[in-house]
């Protein structure tokens, strides 16, 4: 994962692709443009307060004249107000802006998220998709658009302040440029040095997430194997990697402000030195002189601490590169742009010298071919690891195969529209997943737009009538999360219900039993032959009460097709299966 984000970085290094960017802000451009507007006078008004104080010096404190200055203090007091008050609008309009950017890209990050490939998922934590997909992004925008306008409050507050340097004295104006330019010289190569600290923090801080999802997710192992005392002290460990790259941050950028502030403070003093001068000499009065010291602090003032927000931005501009990075990626696997609908599957499904590899030069499926006609159920069995998952999950296109293609109806699958593809494919996993919510929530799944007459054959063809009706609420019962409030069987018999809502011809049955006492397999054996009428049907076997009335079939191993059959063939050839059927079939 560090590798492909140098590698995306890399492509957008020098600025960040702003027509992209515009087709966020192009929604709510009038409060976005609002917000960088009102930021303008914010920053102008500090010219006024200084600008103010050079006829006031020179009328009321040098001349005495205390009635010709009484409108400065108040100018001054209502300038302040008028300040705050925008300051305020400001700030409001800046979260407004960036909470409504920050999630129209999550909403398009979570689109393209839900739709990658799952070897994306084989490849990348929980933790390093949370990190990119949502801290990534409010890093960004909170980041970007608090350093605009504080940086653009700035830009107008400087150039105003430096137009009064000017009024005052040309000559001393010209000595503050310099030593501002000089000052602002270190932040050039602050890029530079961050940039690989920030690849591996990324990294190791996604890590950080890892541990607390898995701390939930994995609680019951956590408990059951006391690995209080392990897990801490990896947690520690990574930690203490957090804590040394943010050290080497601390260790690359934190002389820049300190020594920005250094060389203003030099600044200052040479000015304070001239300014005695030229006050003596009289080519500045001493209320031009107060009224350039003040402009000149005001200038001075945030320079001095820039080096920490121009770090606060880098950062969350390589965040948003990161972002983009991800924006510009495609899912591997999708429809092409002549795809063909999927309407029926009439004839039969074709494996045609199927190869695949999950790891280059590492084959799992070597020239697999394989007929499954409409309406048979065909059953892949073997030793673990040898490919029967691989072949099933081929077909709905969960991963692409190296070389070779599977046909149904005479048809390349990777030629028809994804989604219709899957339309007609329903599987029930060994270990299925039910989202928070109710079980009717996870059963309509299925078909969103089920009848409840639809909804209640499911519930019956699923064996889960009895089930629903001792539950206070039935159907409307919440389940939590991962469906942790439902026993393995009732779980399954929730997936089984939704396969029978989605009503697809072609049904995958991944191990749906193996993980059940005899009891809960039972019952759902009950409701897994009742999903398998009048379908074609794949499993992937685990016993044998699952395998002896399949049409077909077929032995895995090692990646290659060793046996087809039905179970008593099988038996006679005293083959592979034979030697399965004999050891009780176990292929877990």
């Amino acid at each position: 994962m560090l590798k492909y984000i140098k590698q995306k970085i890399n492509n957008l290094r020098v600025v960040i692709n702003y027509k992209q960017m515009y087709k966020y802000i192009k929604p709510i451009w009038f409060r976005a443009l609002c917000a960088v507007l009102v930021t303008f006078p914010v920053g102008m008004m500090d010219s006024v307060i200084a600008w103010t104080l050079k006829p006031y010096m020179d009328v009321v404190m040098i001349e005495k004249n205390l009635e010709s200055g009484w409108y400065v203090p108040m100018l001054i007091i209502g300038f302040s107000f008028i300040q705050s008050a925008l300051n305020y609008s400001a700030g409001y309009l800046n979260s407004w802006v960036g909470l409504k950017i920050s999630n129209s890209i999550k909403i398009e990050l979570f689109q393209k998220l839900v739709r990658y490939e799952a070897s994306f998922f084989d490849k990348n934590t929980s933790g390093t998709i949370l990190y990119r997909f949502n801290n990534d992004v409010d890093s960004a925008c909170a980041g970007l658009l608090n350093n605009l306008k504080l940086f653009t409050t700035r830009i107008f507050s400087s150039l105003s302040l430096i137009i009064v340097l000017f009024i005052n004295s040309w000559k001393l104006a010209i000595v503050a440029i310099i030593v501002l330019l000089t000052a602002l010289y270190p932040l050039t190569t602050i890029r530079k040095k961050i940039d690989d600290i920030m690849l591996k923090n990324v990294s190791t801080s996604a890590g950080v997430i890892t541990f607390f999802s898995e701390a939930f997710n994995g609680n019951r192992i956590i408990t059951s194997y006391n690995l209080y005392d392990y897990l801490n002290n990896k947690f520690k460990t990574t930690l203490a990697t957090v804590f040394s790259l943010g050290m080497k941050m601390v260790q690359r950028t934190g002389l820049l402000s300190p020594m920005m502030h250094f060389i203003i403070a030099i600044g200052i003093a040479v000015i304070i030195w001239m300014g005695s001068y030229l006050i003596f000499s009289g080519d500045l009065t001493p209320g031009g002189f107060v009224s350039f010291i003040t402009a000149l602090l005001l200038l001075y003032q945030p320079i001095k601490s820039i080096g920490n927000d121009f770090n606060a931005m880098q950062l969350a501009m390589m965040a948003m590169e990161r972002v983009f990075s991800l924006l510009k990626v495609e899912p591997a696997i999708k429809s092409s742009p002549n795809a063909i609908m999927l309407n029926d599957v009439k004839n039969k499904i074709e494996y045609k010298n199927i190869c695949f590899e999950y790891q280059k030069n590492h084959p799992v499926l070597s020239n697999i071919n394989l007929d499954i006609n409409v309406g048979e159920t065909v059953a892949f069995v073997g030793n673990s690891g040898g490919g029967k998952t691989t072949m099933v999950n081929l077909l709905p296109r969960f991963y692409e195969p190296k070389s070779g293609k599977i046909l149904i109806d005479g048809t390349d699958i990777s030629r028809f529209e994804l989604d219709s593809l899957r339309d007609k494919i329903s599987i029930v996993f060994q270990d299925n997943f039910l989202f928070d919510g109710t079980i009717r929530d996870n059963i309509v799944l299925g078909n969103i737009e089920a009848t409840k007459s639809q909804i209640d054959l499911a519930v019956h063809s699923a064996c889960l009538d009895e089930f629903i009706a001792s539950l206070d609420k039935g159907l409307e019962t919440r389940i939590g999360e991962r469906g942790v409030l439902l026993s393995g069987g009732q779980k399954q018999r929730v997936a089984i219900a939704r396969a029978f809502l989605k009503n697809a011809p072609i049904v995958i049955l991944d191990e749906a039993t193996s993980a059940l006492d005899n009891k809960s397999e039972a019952v759902v054996q009950r409701a897994i032959n009742n999903l398998m009428k009048d379908r074609t049907v794949l499993i992937i076997a685990h016993r044998l009460s699952t395998v002896r009335n399949a049409n077909k079939i077929v032995v895995v191993d090692h990646g290659n097709i060793v046996e087809i059959g039905n179970h008593n063939e099988l038996l006679k050839q005293k083959g592979t299966y034979y030697n399965l059927y004999n050891s009780g079939l176990t292929t877990t």
